[in-house]
């Protein structure tokens, strides 16, 4: 386990508490375990009173957090028989942007989601989790396939942004993200997103503009990272955590303002404690959102999709 900076009074709990545990396998000293035992409560209720109430700094942390599941593990637990797809016809395949076939409860879908990677090597293939071009142009080319053949279609968001290098605005990077944005828009197809991890800027629109969209209780979802935001705004990236609460980025705020639909509830500590129960929880919420759009005409949804955007931030508005 990983620890965050905001966790290190637990670390330090749970530490000694696996110390003890070495200690009675080697003796077998009753004392020893109950002792342990003590300090898992005392762990146990520590974790449930750092996570009761997170600032916005901290739940970027806990977005960001390497252990928490990525897009790969969900496609690997809630979808059978998976295809992937690669290339965008034009150019390259872009390893930030997994995509293909699948079946979600044997129903036929397209799934498209941005992956970090687990460690060094995956995490530089996968150009941690930020698209270039070709990834956004090989997710509309999926998401055409999917209007084609009345496929619904799944995304997974978890990037802090789509990928600025110079090569990647050579060709178009900017274009591509609206393109995304504009195909999402246009499908006749329910479409349904969860953010899972980190929702930054463009690159995650490209994927989020959804008849329903969710997030996980601890991910974030904005226009800007925090040390973006502190760095324009201060000229001081040290100011993130101002900028974090500036933002409005966590899920509860956003469901407040209307940007998304529910907030899926995360184990206690995060994802990243109990990836099992994260990924069977996210698997829920896609389930009640397609079963939402069963039965919606093609012309519906799309009317309902763009419509439901045009709305956004005019609650409240006098006519």
């Amino acid at each position: 386990m990983q620890y965050l900076e905001f966790e290190k009074p637990l670390a330090e709990i749970e530490g000694k508490a696996e110390e003890l545990r070495a200690m009675a396998r080697s003796d077998s000293g009753a004392d020893v375990i109950r002792e342990a035992e003590a300090l898992d409560k005392k762990a146990q209720a520590l974790l449930k009173d750092l996570y009761k109430d997170l600032s916005p700094w901290r739940k970027c942390q806990v977005a960001r957090h390497p252990d928490r599941p990525h897009c790969r593990d969900y496609i690997e637990a809630l979808f059978s028989e998976f295809t992937p797809l690669a290339g965008d016809r034009n150019f390259a395949d872009d390893h930030a942007i997994m995509g293909g076939l699948a079946r979600f409860h044997d129903r036929p879908v397209v799934v498209i989601g941005q992956e970090k990677g687990h460690d060094t090597k995956s995490r530089i293939e996968r150009n941690f989790g930020m698209a270039r071009p070709e990834g956004y142009r090989k997710a509309i080319r999926l998401m055409d396939m999917a209007h084609r053949f009345g496929l619904p279609v799944i995304t997974l968001v978890d990037t802090p942004g789509a990928y600025p290098g110079k090569g990647a605005e050579e060709r178009g990077q900017a274009e591509a993200i609206a393109r995304s944005t504009q195909k999402c828009l246009e499908i006749a197809v329910p479409l349904v997103s969860v953010i899972i991890g980190e929702g930054g800027s463009g690159g995650a629109v490209a994927f989020a503009t959804a008849d329903r969209v969710a997030m996980l209780e601890h991910s974030v979802y904005s226009v800007i990272t925090p040390e973006g935001c502190a760095s324009i705004l201060w000229k001081d990236a040290e100011k993130m955590r101002e900028a974090a609460e500036a933002l409005r980025l966590t899920a509860q705020d956003l469901l407040k303002l209307g940007v998304i639909d529910r907030i899926i509830r995360e184990p206690v500590g995060g994802a990243q404690r109990d990836p099992k129960a994260a990924i069977e929880s996210v698997g829920k919420g896609l389930e009640a959102m397609l079963k939402d759009l069963t039965g919606k005409k093609p012309d519906t949804l799309v009317r309902d999709r763009r419509q439901k955007f045009l709305d956004m931030g005019t609650k409240g508005l006098a006519a």
